[in-house]
């Protein structure tokens, strides 16, 4: 790392997506995370190093870093040194005594400490949250900066070490594999290691008393003895979902998967990298919960795998998702595609129709007609292209775009060369229209 003679001034907005703004405002593009954590549940205590390494894009001095309520202890960059530490509210900025050249691989330490707290803003609240008896974190779309400091946004793609020191009793599930567990009195240290490139909000803490974790095959769950026995029951169709998905996506695009059930109720369920979190209230048979099972284990091709790179082009992941559940409602006997698709088309009829599915705008992003329309794209598609070229399409997108970020036009493009230009021009009004379009049935 050779510095030059001065600095060339303020560090651009190199990564800022306009749903999030200010998110993402850096300096350096991360390729590893190494946490080392402690959580003190009685307390909600957070003690943290973060060790960020990453390449610099452009000649600067200065480093941003999101990291919401929590304080920057001290700061160090390998092979330099950090002159100035700034904190805000939402971010931290270190300025290095000599400017960093462009190309150059650097890797900082952060010291930091707090009361970890949940992130309030147009989505609610998201991140940090404690529940009855442990921790959750629902990270999406903004919430990893409560926990640990980093670049947030879903573009920029990272490998993860995550060590946490927590107190006995209590297991921590992190994102990726086992690799070391130890003891020291009355604390029990949890390591996992995702060689898998992950955007933050992916990155995923949950510790409870789960004492129960089973698996057949990648497919598993983990949950208290409190509710093991109802979550068997509730999950017992996921190794039959994760099988039909394998067919209709593509392989797995991960080492396993695996639901962890709270003894909490939820309001919704949260999707992380090779895992998903459920609440208790969501383990019954009914349709309107295993729908969610199908839709949270889609999300693992469409969200983890295959992840948008912008905010706005979120019916990437929902509405893939969504269809899935309906995959699943035809595969298990409850209704085909087409009788869901019907209903959800009706049902939209009788919505707003004001949005518009490539660009929704932040306040729109998770309204529930991005999760149909987008479905319906599929659905669309479908029907005019038939199955062969349909699920050929899903395939290649899966497998051109593992491991990395796409765009609404990327998918329009590939709709294009794999299922025709009318197919091509049938989707474009559920893209970029406000008005629903009709409905196609089958041909």
């Amino acid at each position: 790392m050779t510095p030059l003679p001065q600095p060339t001034g303020p560090v651009p907005s190199l990564t800022e997506d306009p749903y999030i703004p200010g998110s993402g405002e850096a300096g350096i593009v991360p390729e590893h995370y190494d946490l080392d954590l402690s959580v003190r549940l009685a307390t909600n205590r957070l003690t943290g190093v973060a060790k960020i390494r990453g390449v610099v894009p452009e000649t600067t001095d200065t480093f941003r870093f999101d990291l919401v309520g929590l304080s920057v202890k001290k700061a160090s960059l390998k092979g330099g040194t950090v002159s100035k530490v700034k904190s805000s509210r939402e971010r931290v900025t270190l300025q290095t005594k000599q400017p960093v050249a462009a190309g150059s691989r650097i890797e900082f330490t952060i010291s930091y400490e707090g009361v970890p707290a949940p992130r309030r803003g147009l989505w609610g609240e998201v991140g940090w949250e404690e529940l009855t008896d442990g921790v959750l974190v629902a990270g999406q779309p903004n919430g990893a900066p409560t926990w640990f400091p980093c670049v947030d946004h879903p573009s920029l793609k990272s490998t993860y070490r995550i060590a946490v020191w927590a107190d006995a009793g209590y297991r921590v599930i992190a994102n990726g594999r086992l690799v070391d567990t130890a003891r020291k009195g009355s604390s029990h240290r949890w390591v996992y290691d995702e060689p898998h490139p992950m955007s933050t909000y992916l990155a995923a803490l949950q510790i409870g008393r789960y004492d129960v974790v089973e698996h057949a095959g990648p497919v598993g769950f983990a949950a208290t003895n409190l509710s093991a026995r109802k979550a068997r029951l509730a999950l017992d169709d996921q190794p039959a979902m994760f099988a039909l998905f394998e067919r209709c996506f593509g392989p797995y695009p991960f080492d396993s998967y695996t639901s962890v059930v709270s003894d909490d109720v939820l309001e919704i369920p949260l999707e992380a990298m090779e895992m998903s979190l459920f609440g208790i209230n969501h383990m019954t048979k009914t349709w309107e919960n295993q729908r969610l099972v199908a839709h949270e284990m889609a999300h693992q091709w469409w969200g983890n795998s295959v992840t948008l790179a912008r905010w706005q082009d979120l019916w990437l992941h929902e509405g893939f998702a969504c269809y899935a559940e309906w995959l699943w409602s035809e595969e298990a006997g409850l209704g085909t595609a087409a009788s869901r698709a019907r209903t959800a088309w009706l049902g939209l009829r009788h919505k707003p129709q004001d949005l518009i599915l490539r660009n929704p705008g932040p306040a729109d992003m998770f309204d529930d007609r991005v999760y149909k329309r987008g479905a319906l794209v599929l659905h669309t598609l479908r029907v005019m292209a038939g199955d062969e070229a349909f699920f050929g399409l899903l395939r290649e997108f899966q497998s051109r775009y593992t491991g990395r970020t796409a765009t609404t036009e990327d998918f329009t493009q590939l709709a294009l060369e794999r299922c025709g230009a009318l197919a091509a021009a049938e989707i474009e009004p559920w893209l970029s229209e406000p008005l629903v379009p009709a409905f196609r049935p089958a041909l």
